[in-house]
């Protein structure tokens, strides 16, 4: 990157003083208006998982714990990897809309459904064999033998979960996210049904639930493939399947992204998975691991809306740098940082504030209470570094830095986040505290890394290279048809 950008990222104020109010406001509306309907979306999708695990819960102890490792497995193993590789149409998509090669989107889609079905195959052999790889790992015989009977009724949504995420870039890319509003709410309602359906009304019992997730995550695929094929909205987005998408340089290009996209995701998930797994290497493992996952949970929650102000803005961005507007994409990254400052200083101010009662929700005992209480108000700084390196992320995505993006979450959370992790929670003896904090570490070492990339860059070279790729991938398809 260049040390001298041509376009400097400015503070919030010399931007309105440079460009007038006039841009920076309808900017904060058009984000909210963004990142609004993506907040509902994540909460639903989140929802599903909670719903399913609760009716698992009426059946006792082991199933729960069997339906929790094969979630848990399944989300390290698949679904971050589907939800990271999709995220490169983030890049794609949004700049080809700025652009105004409208026709590349659907172009896109179909390149990003070929490559993750591909990549859901051999997952869904893994998925079959969650029960011996568990065994493999060490984990108790009989929940894993639970876990893997439950992941293979999962194994429909992972197909389910591949065209899900390449509909729903393709539609916030091109800023239309009601109608995934409303296709979402509208299986979350129905997966209550189909859920308390096969768990109490059929031979299936509690293995009823993961078949339920895989019939709701469907239903959302087909809504959203029906409003695709329907809607005017979409009607230059959309021109039907073409053989352009089986290009194999624009695959390739596609992986190119699509892999380093997935690497920058599953690092951080999988830095937090890892934070319960070393919890149970704790004195008093049962305490540790119950209050770290309880606030596993809540940090979930928490980061419902933070995730879509990265999704907000990974698609300002692309669609600014597509249209070659450098500038409104400085705006937009400023605007998104703001919000995400603000919500994180009300959000880490609730969780402080209720701090003594939140883990009530979670359990009766004391103890448990207490030391949730306490761990909340680590929460509390982790959530505003999280939101700023989630803008930042969402920036990068937008950008097509995905690759830089990787090494740095590489080198946040595993050359340094864990091992002081480690060392406060085993040397220190800190325990459960002494893992969150090297958690705090690794944001803010990632967020950190972010903002010197992005202060750093030649945005009006981002612009030119944006409209270079978006050039290239058409100069791509229309040799192919020639």
């Amino acid at each position: 990157m260049d040390a001298s950008p041509k376009t400097p990222l400015l503070p919030v104020a010399q931007l309105e003083l440079a460009q007038g109010r006039e841009f920076f406001f309808p900017e904060v509306k058009r984000q909210l208006l963004l990142a609004g309907p993506l907040v509902l979306v994540n909460l639903m999708l989140y929802a599903l998982q909670v719903i399913s695990v609760m009716f698992v819960g009426h059946f006792g102890e082991l199933p729960l714990a069997g339906a929790s490792m094969a979630t848990s497995f399944a989300s390290v193993t698949g679904f971050s990897l589907l939800i990271g590789m999709g995220s490169a149409l983030d890049t794609f998509c949004g700049q080809s809309y700025g652009a105004k090669q409208y026709h590349m989107l659907g172009i896109h889609k179909q390149r990003a459904i070929i490559i993750l079905l591909l990549v859901c195959m051999p997952l869904a052999l893994m998925w079959a064999n969650t029960g011996t790889i568990l065994r493999a790992l060490g984990q108790d015989p009989e929940i894993s033998a639970e876990a893997g009977s439950y992941a293979k009724y999962m194994i429909p949504s992972i197909f389910a979960c591949a065209l899900l995420q390449c509909h729903v870039r393709f539609l916030q890319t091109q800023n239309n996210v009601v109608p995934m509003m409303v296709t979402t709410g509208i299986t979350t309602l129905f997966h209550v049904v189909i859920c308390w359906s096969l768990v109490f009304k059929s031979s299936l019992g509690y293995k009823g639930a993961a078949a339920a997730n895989a019939i709701s995550y469907w239903i959302n695929v087909i809504l959203l493939a029906v409003y695709v094929r329907v809607s005017p909205s979409c009607k230059l987005t959309w021109t039907g399947f073409s053989r352009d998408a089986l290009d194999l340089q624009g695959l390739l290009c596609f992986l190119k992204l699509a892999i380093p996209a997935a690497v920058m995701l599953c690092f951080e998930m999988w830095s937090f998975e890892m934070m319960v797994l070393l919890s149970g290497l704790l004195p008093n493992p049962k305490l540790e691991t119950s209050v770290l996952s309880i606030c596993l949970n809540t940090c979930a929650l928490a980061y419902m809306m933070v995730l879509g102000l990265s999704s907000s803005i990974s698609t300002r961005v692309s669609n600014e740098l597509g249209a070659r507007r450098p500038r409104a994409a400085c705006l937009a990254i400023q605007v998104a940082l703001m919000m995400v400052m603000m919500e994180g200083l009300a959000m880490g101010s609730l969780m402080i504030w209720g701090r003594k009662r939140w883990g009530y929700f979670y359990s009766s005992e004391e103890e448990v209470v207490s030391y949730v209480g306490d761990m909340l108000l680590l929460l509390a700084t982790s959530h505003v570094f999280e939101g700023i390196q989630s803008v930042l992320s969402g920036t990068a995505r937008g950008c097509g830095w995905q690759n830089i993006g990787a090494f740095i979450n590489l080198g946040a959370y595993y050359l340094v986040g864990i091992p002081v992790a480690v060392l406060l929670a085993f040397h220190f003896q800190l325990s459960g505290k002494g893992l969150w904090s090297g958690i705090i570490v690794a944001l803010i070492l990632q967020a950190s890394l972010l903002a010197v990339l992005t202060v750093r860059t030649n945005w009006d070279l981002e612009a030119k290279k944006a409209s270079d790729r978006v050039t290239s991938s058409g100069m791509v398809n229309r040799d192919s048809s020639s």
